[in-house]
């Protein structure tokens, strides 16, 4: 930190705004955590609580549906009711959500609890980056606080495996919940008494009420979509409904907002062309970043014999890279080059790694061929990231920055959400197509019918991984394509780029209220 408090801070700027990323840091991370670290209790959780198999999958369908669906409506009440507010109740809400998760003594109350925490987690993922957004707007200081903000964004999901795995291993799957306690206790009482908000940055437009119930159905039908599909398969009556609802829905909130006064989601947020390429590119990326944890986990632990904590230690290779690729890579060199040339080389080195996960097979050593490509993959994804967050909140009306830092979590939960099941349904297709062809070998038992049962299950995993090395191949042909602005400061979009007429043109840095 030397370095930076030596540095004369920017005029206007926050004096406690490095302090204020701490606790805007550990807020993320909590909720980043969350989206994993569940996923290794739940096998516990599910024969404490008496869960059945079928409702088994609602215990993360539940926060998924809640968090996606509210995260446009969470974004715009941050810009209306203040970001700091909207962050510490946010805070307030997961925590206790948590608490009755860890308290939980049956399946309704954690179903419950994992809805209020998605609820609350929708209010307070937005209101962390536009918070991020508002506070630091000097070009260089932005590129290091956004550094490390996308290194926890990148990296957070696998830290979750690594501490889920020790508390359901040593503790109790309770604790996966529990934790949740006091990160949000340290980050809410932190953030009241170091944030402060930029005067004038608040939206006091009246709430879009058809907006909110438009994108909240159309999300929440989309996400839901998805999840179906995973189980009940692509051509199931329900899985079919629920995408053209979801289309009807979001195409008739499209219409709504390009008619209404004061729209939830201004397409003017969402139709910028640099903007419009981060939401798209880093949907893409997080759809093969979620398939990549899906099979790398279950290959670990099914296939090699590995142990939840052994498993989570595994990912240890790619949280560096991502720490790595943010903090060193990104954060260097966003103010000296353009991000699309951050963004199209970090996608194509993560889709280098993901290339070399397609030679697993059930012998595959974790040194020779797992860990380099976790480093490759970490360390593009790293620095593909941290520019993707920085921009897609860059230059924005501040009025406007909650429901543009939502778009940022929402494009990254659709994406979770299609990746789950997509990637799963191609794998689970793979494997049945390797089972039938080795029907006499499987068939016969013993250990060469668990060697064929292996070979089908790593067959899948390697059908779905080249699908993800193709969907990273074009969220880098996106990010240069799409993405034409310059580097931050050098006065506007790279030559053939969108215009400088752009709606944030020549937008004025909003000074910080004492």
């Amino acid at each position: 930190m030397s370095k930076t408090a030596a540095a004369p801070a920017p005029a206007g700027a926050d004096p406690s705004r490095w302090k204020a990323l701490v606790f805007i840091a550990l807020a993320q991370l909590m909720v980043v955590l969350d989206a994993t670290i569940v996923n290794i209790a739940l096998p516990s959780a599910q024969t404490d609580l008496g869960i059945s198999d079928g409702n088994r999958q609602w215990v993360i369908t539940a926060y998924a549906l809640a968090f996606g669906g509210l995260l446009l409506f969470g974004g715009r009440i941050a810009d209306k009711w203040g970001r700091k507010n909207a962050f510490i109740t946010g805070l307030a809400g997961f925590a206790l959500a948590s608490a009755l998760g860890g308290a939980a003594t049956g399946e309704a109350m954690m179903l419950g609890a994992r809805a209020l925490q998605g609820a609350f987690g929708a209010l307070l993922a937005p209101a962390a980056l536009s918070l991020l957004a508002v506070t630091f707007t000097d070009a260089k200081e932005r590129a290091k606080a956004f550094g490390i903000y996308g290194a926890i964004a990148g990296g957070g999901g696998a830290v979750g495996l690594i501490l889920g795995g020790f508390l359901t291993e040593y503790l109790n799957w309770r604790w996966t919940f529990f934790v949740n306690i006091p990160f949000a206790i340290v980050a809410a009482a932190g953030a009241w008494m170091v944030i402060r908000e930029p005067a004038g940055s608040r939206n006091s437009a009246r709430l879009d009420v058809p907006g909110v119930i438009l994108s909240t159905l159309g999300l929440v039908s989309l996400v839901y979509g998805f999840t179906r599909a995973e189980s009940a398969g692509w051509s199931d009556g329900i899985t079919v409904s629920l995408f053209i609802a979801s289309a009807a829905l979001l195409l008739a909130f499209v219409a709504v907002e390009s008619k209404v006064k004061s729209p939830l989601l201004p397409l003017r947020v969402l139709l910028e062309r640099n903007r419009g390429g981060v939401y798209l590119s880093l949907g893409l990326a997080v759809i093969a970043m979620f398939g990549l944890f899906l099979f790398l986990t279950y290959y670990l632990q099914v296939v090699k014999g590995f142990s939840p904590v052994k498993t989570g230690f595994a990912f240890l290779p790619m949280i560096a890279g991502m720490i790595t690729g943010s903090t060193q890579i990104g954060a260097r060199l966003m103010t000296r080059v353009a991000p699309r040339l951050l963004m199209g080389p970090g996608f194509l080195l993560a889709a280098t790694g993901m290339l070399l996960l397609t030679q697993l097979e059930v012998g595959s050593s974790y040194p020779a061929l797992i860990l380099p490509a976790q480093l490759l993959l970490g360390l593009g994804m790293g620095t593909a990231f941290m520019p993707a967050m920085s921009l897609a909140t860059y230059g924005v009306n501040p009025a406007d920055a909650g429901v543009a830092s939502a778009m940022v979590n929402t494009s990254q939960q659709v994406g979770g959400a299609i990746g789950t099941a997509l990637l799963n349904t191609i794998a689970a297709s793979a494997t049945t197509a390797y089972l039938t062809d080795h029907a006499a070998q499987a068939a016969a038992g013993g250990a060469a019918g668990k060697l064929v049962q292996a070979q089908a299950m790593v067959e899948g995993y390697s059908a779905a991984i080249w699908w993800a090395v193709g969907i990273l191949a074009i969220s880098a042909t996106i990010a240069f394509t799409l993405i034409t602005t310059g580097r931050p400061g050098s006065g506007g979009p790279v030559a053939g780029g969108a215009g400088a007429g752009s709606e944030d043109a020549g937008l004025k840095v909003p000074v910080i209220a004492h």
